[in-house]
């Protein structure tokens, strides 16, 4: 079931991400979908909560009421029977084009090395442009899951163009070494932020591709930046 509740006291994105890291944890709550300008959450549970552990969650600056006359009972239920395929069609669409193209690229002279390293590079451009849509948006997904991102709050500003940057380094095979050993780092990192919520079965968005497609973290983010660091790792050791 989904419920609409206003909340006051928030005044950017940091308060925004705030809001929904302390709702996420609270037991029963599925999913928090925050909308700043609105100064609404819509809140997805498994079972009713009441509002006073709502607002114990929360700190003191934010106060939380339900939405008169707009409570949502509506298919949460509907939605939460779909599938994971169905969840993550636009995901998997997208990795079988770019898997695809990196292997009709090469189809005179297929070599296992140039195609991966034209996936890697298709991955990393394509990822990218799709969370440069909502440049100010997306920082505040991916701090919900990446542990360098909490941290150091810069990092998931410039995430995208460091994506962008390996992506043409490796379709340009320009210092492909160090793309190599950066892809590591970074999706290592990542990856242990992935690990960490899936076995908390904490319901938040994957910011994989940015906020314009609102794609839950499931198994599949996971195997997706696991693919990426067996690439790597051969590649380096080739």
């Amino acid at each position: 079931m989904k419920h609409t509740y206003n909340i006051s006291g928030m005044t950017c994105n940091g308060c925004k991400a705030s809001v929904e890291k302390y709702i996420s944890s609270i037991d029963n709550v599925l999913a928090v979908d925050v909308n700043l300008e609105e100064r609404e959450a819509v809140i997805s549970m498994s079972q009713h909560i009441p509002l006073s552990i709502l607002k114990d969650s929360l700190p003191e600056k934010y106060s939380i009421e339900e939405k008169v006359n707009n409570t949502v009972l509506t298919d949460f239920e509907m939605e939460a029977e779909k599938s994971k395929l169905q969840q993550l069609k636009p995901l998997l669409i997208i990795l079988l084009y770019i898997t695809i193209s990196s292997n009709l690229i090469h189809h005179k002279n297929w070599m296992l090395e140039e195609v991966m390293l034209d996936f890697m590079g298709l991955f990393y451009v394509v990822f990218s442009f799709f969370k440069m849509l909502d440049l100010k948006g997306f920082p505040d997904s991916f701090r919900m899951y990446d542990p360098l991102a909490k941290k150091v709050p810069i990092y998931a500003t410039v995430y995208p163009f460091i994506e962008t940057a390996l992506g043409l380094m490796f379709l340009l095979r320009f210092e492909i070494k160090t793309a190599l050993i950066v892809t590591l780092i970074i999706l290592g990192i990542t990856t242990i932020g992935v690990t960490k919520t899936l076995l908390d079965k904490k319901a938040i968005r994957c910011a994989c591709l940015g906020t314009a497609l609102k794609l839950p973290m499931t198994e599949a983010t996971f195997i997706e930046n696991a693919i990426m660091i067996v690439m790597a790792l051969t590649m380096l050791i080739l």
